[in-house]
């Protein structure tokens, strides 16, 4: 029908395709000092390269990409000329993306501000359109500023076509931290040492059928870690063939299994050299390529039932449903705190997530289901207006993150995750969920009651507990009134069960006449052994007065 919306089907999230473990390195003195000029000097060559691959804009192809590996290979050696190519196409390529979001940010800012500007001071909105601005006052400052935005969207726009980014080796938050020290909590000395920790290079991509699978930084099965070091830096080389050979080995503990058997079979792992400053600590991070499980499909995987979970800016709600769509036993909560370093957020997103799937598997369910949220279009300044609490909760929610974590920790414990249609979910689910589960010693809250509609939206049965009954003299002329007993369920129109205690003025149940006999009820198709049986009315109870 025109004008209402179209819900998308439930699908299975593909599970990952890569995998990345990290261990520490113990170094001495001497090995710091060597990992820090071979990462400086390939720094420089990435941040030189950089330069030429954004001066290229859309100019650059093929012949181009040669010319730099070319010159690059002088320098260093081919194998790190080919790592520092491919970083800088991947780093300029994601700044091209950036720029597109960028874009489609500010058209968004821009048709609100038009759309708010056009009506009528103080006129009040609608669901799903604000309304115009409240004041004389307010209305004049947003005429400004949507001058302002015309502007940044004229010169986006203007370097978009010309090929042109805006790109910072190291991080333009770290970069412009420089001039704001006390807000950052950081010194000078401290901001310097950031700043070089994170322009030095030392990636390396792996190549399939070379010795352990990378000849840049080779990691033996043993642990031993060896690098190749550029030819103006070959005097530095402590082993033969130009290699500098770290002291200590290293242990991968996650996934080392895996690990070692790649590497083993000479296949292509990727390596990363890392420096935290913070804890003036040095890790490797092994990365690689896994084929891509297949995926489940969303009947076999809603076989037992699934657990519906609604995504909170503090917390996960989640509920056990059964088959049939009916929650079981109590809801559970899952909270983390968003707070602090991104370091701190990612823990606490992770241990969060490692508790759902720990009761995922104790409920004895093989799926999750989530909601397909997507906030792009939500964090524009202008769609929200005066709404500063909750811009800041949408800006800072971690839907890619949370998809992403969840996806690649629910794929090692065989547990499929179902995304779903979020529209709607809360409002049904609160709707038509949350008062009956609501009970002297449970409180059910509205996220609760979405976590349930998720679920059923999941399993393909509609969010509202019960249908409408037939039109036609509401009874079961149309059909059974309840969505969760088909027709053919068996035992679904026997007699209900005895139950014992004290009984109200109607007959008890077993008794009279019509007890057992469903039939009775429909009208137009008496069975033959009740066909001529005659019909009595059971006696009332006698009152005190007539006893």
């Amino acid at each position: 029908m025109a004008g209402f919306r179209v819900l998308a089907g439930p699908f299975v999230v593909p599970g990952p395709t890569g995998v990345a473990v990290r261990t520490r390195l113990r170094l001495s003195a001497s090995e710091v000092r060597v990992l820090a000029e071979v990462g400086g000097w390939l720094g420089s060559l990435a941040s030189g390269d950089l330069a030429v691959r954004c001066r290229d804009g859309l100019a650059h192809d093929a012949g181009h990409w040669a010319v730099r590996k070319r010159v690059l290979s002088g320098r260093s050696s081919s194998r790190w000329a080919g790592s520092i190519t491919k970083a800088t196409h991947d780093q300029w390529a994601l700044a091209r993306r950036s720029q597109a979001a960028h874009i489609r940010g500010l058209e968004a800012g821009i048709a609100t501000v038009r759309h708010r500007l056009s009506l009528p001071v103080g006129e009040k909105g609608t669901r799903h359109a604000p309304g115009g601005y409240r004041s004389r006052r307010e209305w004049h400052a947003k005429s400004r500023r949507l001058t302002v935005l015309e502007a940044r969207l004229g010169r986006a726009v203007a370097e978009w076509r010309a090929g042109r980014v805006r790109v910072v080796r190291g991080g333009k938050r770290l970069a412009n931290a420089r001039h704001h020290l006390a807000e950052a909590g950081l010194t000078e000395v401290g901001w310097r040492e950031r700043w070089v920790a994170a322009r030095l290079f030392l990636s390396a991509d792996g190549e399939s059928g070379k010795r352990y699978g990378n000849e840049t930084i080779r990691v033996t099965p043993n642990g031993e870690v060896s690098l190749k070091l550029p030819a103006p830096l070959a005097h530095l080389a402590n082993a033969p063939h130009g290699r500098y050979v770290l002291a200590e080995p290293v242990v991968f503990a996650y996934r080392g299994e895996e690990w070692a058997d790649r590497v083993t079979a000479d296949r292509a792992v990727a390596y990363t050299l890392h420096h935290d400053t913070d804890r003036d600590r040095w890790y490797v991070t092994a990365a690689w390529q896994r084929t891509p499980a297949p995926v489940v499909p969303l009947g076999a995987a809603l076989t037992a039932g699934c657990v519906g979970v609604d995504m909170n800016d503090d917390h996960l709600a989640a509920w056990h449903l059964d088959p049939h769509g009916n929650p079981v036993g109590e809801p559970r909560r899952f909270f983390y705190d968003l707070t602090g370093t991104t370091a701190h957020r990612d823990a606490q997103i992770r241990h969060a997530l490692t508790r759902l799937l720990h009761f995922t598997r104790r409920c004895g369910v093989r799926a999750i289901a989530v909601e397909d949220l997507d906030f792009t279009r939500e964090k524009t300044r202008e769609k929200h207006g005066r709404r500063k609490r909750f811009r800041r909760l949408v800006s800072r929610f971690p839907t890619g993150r949370l998809r992403a974590r969840l996806a690649s920790m629910a794929a090692e414990q065989d547990i499929a995750v179902v995304a779903v249609d979020p529209a709607y979910t809360s409002r049904w689910g609160a709707q038509h969920w949350q008062k009956p589960l609501t009970t002297p010693r449970r409180t059910t809250t509205r996220h609760d009651a979405a976590s349930i509609a998720i679920g059923r939206r999941a399993q393909g049965h509609p969010v509202r507990r019960r249908t409408a009954p037939p039109r036609h003299h509401q009874s079961d002329g149309g059909g059974h009134r309840t969505a969760q007993a088909p027709p053919g369920n068996p035992g679904r129109e026997g007699p209900r069960p005895r139950i014992p205690g004290p009984r109200t003025r109607s007959a008890p149940p077993g008794h009279g006449p019509k007890a057992g006999n469903q039939n009775a009820q429909h009208r137009s198709e008496r069975s033959a052994e009740h066909e001529h049986e005659p019909w009595q009315q059971d006696p009332l109870p006698l009152s005190p007065q007539e006893r």
